[in-house]
């Protein structure tokens, strides 16, 4: 890759990064401690789906620990968090980079189980086991209580995230 790509790519990288912060931060609604309805994540996706696991793995990161010192919504800074958001990038960089070779063919097979993957695996598994060490709730409360919640938002985010890469892989790979 030339280094102006690597540039394109830093900078399309930190965009994500800073729209998923004004999403989680400003643009989430909180209606629990534990539960916040919002698209964060949405950006942290396509960063992975863009650019491959390591780009994506650190915008999560970076959106995660910017946006705890911008807006930490009352609570402490937990480093499961940041790893659940580093995963959420991570996964669908692996996903279509490693297991599909990113063709282009099988990109909807990628979106499908990343998302399968990040909102059941990581939203539902280990944000709810980060709730508990956090709130002293059991996990198996948090579980059944947030299932439908993130079941809603991973169908809205994997719409949003077929209709968005389509729209803006053509301005990706310029």
């Amino acid at each position: 890759m030339k280094k102006n790509n690597y540039l394109r790519s830093l900078v399309i990288a930190s965009t994500f990064t800073a729209i998923s912060i004004v999403l989680t931060r400003f643009f989430s609604l909180m209606i629990t401690p534990e539960m916040r309805i919002g698209f964060g994540t949405l950006p942290i996706l396509l960063s992975g789906l863009f650019f491959g696991p390591r780009v994506g793995a650190l915008t999560g990161i970076a959106a995660d620990l910017v946006g705890v010192m911008i807006n930490p919504f009352g609570a402490t800074i937990h480093l499961g968090f940041t790893f659940s958001s580093m995963l959420a990038g991570f996964i669908p960089g692996f996903v279509h980079f490693n297991i599909f070779k990113n063709e282009k063919k099988h990109v909807n097979k990628s979106i499908f189980i990343s998302i399968l993957l990040v909102f059941m695996g990581v939203h539902l598994g280990l944000n709810s086991l980060w709730l508990s060490q956090l709130y002293g709730n059991s996990i198996f409360v948090l579980i059944p209580v947030r299932f439908v919640k993130i079941a809603i938002e991973a169908i809205l985010t994997g719409l949003l995230i077929f209709v968005i890469y389509k729209r803006v892989i053509s301005y990706i790979e310029k």
